[in-house]
């Protein structure tokens, strides 16, 4: 019997596919992995890490919709059920993060509270 473990977090078609394509980019190590996480800092208290490295003992490994990406299990509560959206316009470009568990957020919407 196999079982199926929903991902913390969820992403969007826009960016699942920006993802993809930076991960397709000439030079991208393929050893390194999608990382989602949290770290100390930003003008709300935390901030929110999307970036690529390599997967540590710490991590857990996750599929959602053909995209994988590890995140550290201690993280998991701070981002459960957020999703994350590529805003590609002229105005607001870049990566969003919509977190149910942030009691605040910065104006920036890279950090945020608990």
């Amino acid at each position: 019997m196999e079982t199926t473990i929903g991902t913390p977090v969820s992403f969007t078609e826009s960016a699942i596919a920006e993802l993809n394509r930076l991960m397709s980019e000439p030079g991208f190590d393929p050893k390194h992995s999608l990382r989602v996480g949290v770290k100390g800092g930003g003008c709300s208290g935390m901030s929110y890490v999307l970036g690529f490295d390599e997967k540590t003992e710490r991590d857990s490994e996750y599929n959602f919709e053909g995209l994988q990406f590890v995140m550290e299990k201690a993280h998991e509560m701070y981002l459960f059920g957020m999703q994350i959206d590529w805003q590609g316009g002229l105005n607001s470009r870049g990566f969003t993060f919509k977190n149910p568990n942030a009691s605040t957020t910065c104006g920036c919407g890279t950090s945020f509270a608990v």
